[in-house]
């Protein structure tokens, strides 16, 4: 079970392309290959599964405990792992949670994908002091992104002190449409075979696929238990609305023995009979008056235990209003109000407690929206910490057997 990881010396450095092509490839040479995602990400993922056909998981060094994130990583085929922001970057105050905590957890070798496009020479003391920062993260090699010209690589590989896998140049049919949350989600990717294609002929022609395999270690699987379900028998909402899931939530219910049933809000779906509705996060701001025309969605949600993180839980509110500022009807199962016509970006690592709810106990999750809250009475569904255990506002609400909140969880907390 070999394994390595892509990172960078920070966001925006073209991680997610280049891990994407390299999948891609390695999968076109008939290599059995999987990707991994550092940290709290939905969107990544499912570009890693159109890149290599299987499976991507999420490893969060932050919210996940050692045993689960081995269990995780395991499996018979090579395993890139992407990075999340830069190498050492992660929660405050100590930055637990970087993919350098994967690397040394794992001890897998990183490989440093590197913007090179502003920088010559100034490109070793760059990687020298990422190589150099910890002894526990094996920085092995370099992969120089956005190169201008071959005089441009050739003074950086003259430069740059750890070996170079490859350089990709600056190309715009690498580039990705994106909105407020990050890229526009895999399934709505307008060409994305075409953009697979042409990024997987690049990295070919670009990196040392042999090289890149060589530099692969095994990996040591470890056993973790079943996540316990909410419900012995829950109903997932499952759309372009509503996808914002994390697999390994539903995977580990199911390996405890839970059932677990798919439908569309979107087509105007009734939930199935289940012990639990959970309705995930996504785009419903993008789809809010076709939910809202969606009456037998809506009306199979009353009388139920239902359960909404992020964008989930502004369904189950009274009203969502849009980007534009109409404002349309919800589910009104919960006395809340949201908005995305004053944008203000809500971001973070939760520490969080429920007394009640399907998720009752401790966990670990995580905030990322846009959406603002106009009025939420009720009574609370958590109490809230931030990364650094800052006490913040209660978060959520709860009504009879709804309830909700705009956090999303990762993993129940070791206490």
């Amino acid at each position: 079970m070999p394994g390595l990881i892509l990172a960078a010396p920070a966001s925006g450095s073209g991680k997610t392309t280049v891990t994407l092509g390299l999948l891609r490839a390695l999968r076109d040479r008939g290599i059995a290959v999987r990707g991994a995602k550092s940290g709290p990400d939905y969107i990544d993922p499912r570009f890693h599964e159109a890149a290599s056909g299987a499976s991507c998981p999420n490893l969060d060094a932050w919210a996940m405990d050692p045993a689960m994130i081995a269990g995780l990583a395991a499996t018979p085929d090579l395993l890139l792992i992407e990075g999340a922001m830069g190498l050492f970057d992660g929660a405050p105050p100590d930055g637990r949670g970087a993919v350098a905590d994967l690397a040394r957890q794992l001890h897998l070798p990183v490989v440093l994908i590197v913007d090179a496009a502003r920088m010559a020479q100034s490109i070793a003391p760059l990687v020298a002091g990422f190589a150099d920062h910890d002894p526990e993260v094996n920085v092995a090699a370099v992969i120089l992104n956005r190169i201008g010209s071959p005089r441009h690589e050739a003074m950086l590989r003259a430069a740059c002190p750890l070996p170079v896998l490859g350089a990709v140049p600056r190309d715009a049919a690498l580039a990705t449409p994106s909105r407020h949350l990050g890229l526009v989600q895999a399934g709505e990717h307008p060409a994305l075979e075409t953009f697979l294609t042409q990024a997987a002929r690049i990295m070919a022609d670009r990196i040392d696929l042999d090289a890149l395999i060589g530099l692969a270690a095994p990996l040591k699987g470890a056993d973790c238990s079943p996540l316990p379900p909410p419900a012995q028998r829950i109903a997932v909402a499952r759309d372009a609305a509503f996808a914002f899931v994390y697999p390994h939530l539903l995977s580990g219910w199911q390996a405890a023995g839970a059932e677990i049933a798919t439908f569309s809000p979107l087509a105007d779906d009734p939930a199935p009979d289940a012990d639990l509705v959970y309705l995930p996060g996504g785009y419903p701001e993008l789809h809010a008056g076709r939910l809202a025309a969606n009456t037998t969605f809506l009306a199979s949600l009353r009388d139920r235990e239902v359960y909404g993180e992020c964008g989930g839980y502004m369904v189950m509110g009274e009203t969502l209003t849009d980007a534009a500022g109409q404002h349309h009807a919800m589910a009104g199962l919960l006395r809340l109000q949201t908005s995305f016509a004053d944008r203000r970006l809500h971001l973070g690592y939760r520490r969080l407690q429920a007394n009640h709810g399907p998720f009752a106990g401790n966990w670990r999750g995580h905030e990322f929206h846009y959406a603002t809250t106009l009025r939420a009475e009720g009574d609370a569904l958590f109490t809230a910490q931030d990364a650094e255990g800052t006490a913040l506002p209660a978060a959520g609400l709860r009504a009879g057997r709804a309830s909700g909140s705009f956090a999303h969880l990762i993993a129940p907390a070791q206490v």
